[in-house]
């Protein structure tokens, strides 16, 4: 059983299983859809928001021990003190949160190189499960795969959530009310709300996993549409926003200092989550040993320029303090600046548009990445069969598709997930790690294989994209990681009762 856990899939092996007839997918995307699908996932409405709220800073109860961030926690009990509750404040950036975009833009950069030189190794889907398989073993790919099935399921969650809250505040400004009782989630905050079905997130998650099951083709053209029209609505906003600039806004440029810059880093992180379903899609790609590494560093590059330009173009249209915890400004700063200067309904309508297209682009990708993600680990055994079954017209795993779109169209529908959307993040950092220390390990163990990309300065550039990801992972709530733990146990219970009996890497 050791030996089984630790027992490494070789990459022959795994390009070999890909090219069966049973288990081939099209290979239709081609450079610009990859770039699609990493815009896609990062930018939703963090940019309409998170902007705003790492500009003023953010104050916010901590009601006890287990919600101190563990670095926080760990400080305390180093310096002979008991973590408990409090109030915290986080400083705030300013105009300076430029800084923290870039700075988080160079890390998600060194973290994509990885992704790129494991990409152009292995053109699979399945993403860091298969790099963990190949690097570092059964179990790991296993836990690796099931964090990943944490960050895109619970992300759908959150976002088909967001979206029917968004719709039914955005209806009410034309007088249009939705009834609680079918808009909102059965279950929220421990306790029952008096509604029966939130309906607008249920048929939103329909539809997407509808679009879905007309494979890879269909993906692509919807997204690439949707991508095209939420990048208007923001070009719209720095058009429309850059002629009442006032520059004055801007000073002071960094109030918060260096901690502000770096409070702000952590606050935004949220907002470039999403560029590593690009590997997800590697093995439909026409190219994926060019094709993924200019979906990643063309998205991210698209990406933190509109995040540069907004955040000036907001900070300048009004200042930074009007954005602090619970203003006038900090629900939808985008909007409120807009509104501070008279608007038109047709200048909003096109916001509130490109805000609603960017959650169900986000949805729309994420969704795509979990059910690449379950067809991977059942064409390996480790879930059943039915998972890796193609539609044989559209080759596409529609029965992920439509379990993993029922599950998470039920869960949007009767649960709030409230501050466990941490585990979101928590996921996606635990992947960025991975990735970091499989390219590590693939070129101790197998330094000869043919790679068409390298990570330049190996190990260096690897391990200061860690070290990045685990300060990171550190500033996350302790109770998060309580979550986090009891969600792998879960995963290591199904993988020693399934998985581990129906392994085909065992049972070769």
């Amino acid at each position: 059983m050791a030996g089984q856990l630790a027992a490494k899939k070789s990459i022959s092996r795994m390009i070999a299983d890909s090219e069966l007839p049973q288990f081939r997918l099209n290979k239709y995307l081609g450079p610009w859809s990859m770039i699609a699908i990493g815009v896609g996932a990062i930018i939703g409405t963090g940019i309409y928001y998170l902007a705003g709220v790492a500009a003023g800073g953010k104050n916010y109860p901590i009601p006890s021990a287990m919600h101190q961030p563990v670095l926080q926690v760990l400080w305390q009990i180093i310096h002979g003190a008991l973590p408990g509750a409090g109030f915290h404040r986080s400083p705030p950036a300013g105009p300076a949160i430029v800084f923290s975009f870039l700075l988080l833009f160079v890390i998600c950069v060194l973290i994509g190189l990885c992704f790129a030189e494991l990409a152009s190794l292995m053109p699979l889907a399945g993403s860091v499960y298969t790099y963990s398989y190949a690097a570092l073993g059964e179990l790991a790919a296993w836990m690796t795969g099931w964090t990943l099935l944490l960050e895109y399921g619970l992300g759908n969650v959150v976002l088909a959530n967001t979206l029917s809250s968004e719709l039914k505040a955005r209806l009410s400004d034309f007088h249009i009310f939705l009834p609680n009782r079918w808009s909102m989630p059965v279950w929220s905050e421990g306790r029952w709300t008096g509604a029966y079905l939130n309906v607008p997130a249920v048929c939103v998650v329909l539809i997407v996993t509808l679009i879905l099951s007309r494979g890879v083709r269909a993906f692509s053209r919807t997204n690439m549409l949707m991508v095209i029209l939420k990048s208007a609505a923001i070009l719209f906003f720095l058009a429309v926003g850059s002629t009442l600039v006032q520059p004055a806004n801007w000073h002071p440029f960094a109030p918060g200092g260096m901690p502000g810059v770096l409070t702000a880093g952590i606050i935004l992180f949220y907002a470039y989550v999403g560029f590593d379903c690009v590997s997800v899609a590697a093995e439909e790609a026409k190219r994926p040993q060019r094709d993924v590494a200019v979906g990643i560093f063309g998205s991210l590059a698209i990406c933190a320029v509109l995040y540069v330009g907004m955040a000036l173009v907001l900070l300048g249209m009004v200042p930074y303090t009007v954005f602090s915890s619970h203003t006038a400004g900090s629900s939808v700063p985008a909007l409120y600046a807009l509104q501070h200067f008279g608007a038109k309904p047709m200048s909003l309508g096109v916001i509130v548009a490109g805000m609603m297209i960017g959650l169900v682009s986000a949805m729309f990708v994420l969704q795509f990445g979990q059910a690449r993600l379950w067809y991977a680990m059942s064409r390996d055994g480790l879930v059943p069969e039915v998972f890796s079954s193609l539609h044989p017209k559209t080759r596409t795993p529609h029965w992920c598709v439509w379990m993993g779109g029922a599950v998470v169209a039920i869960s949007a529908g009767v649960i709030d997930i409230g501050e466990t959307s941490d585990l979101v993040a928590n996921g996606a950092l635990v992947a960025f790690a991975l990735v970091s220390i499989c390219v590590i390990r693939l070129r101790k163990s197998q330094p000869d294989h043919p790679r068409t990309f390298k990570v330049p300065w190996a190990p260096w550039l690897p391990l200061a994209a860690l070290a990045a990801t685990l300060i990171m992972m550190a500033s996350l709530p302790l109770v998060t990681w309580i979550r986090f733990l009891v969600w792998l146990a879960i995963g290591l219970a199904i993988y020693l009762s399934y998985g581990r009996r129906y392994s085909k890497l065992a049972a070769g």
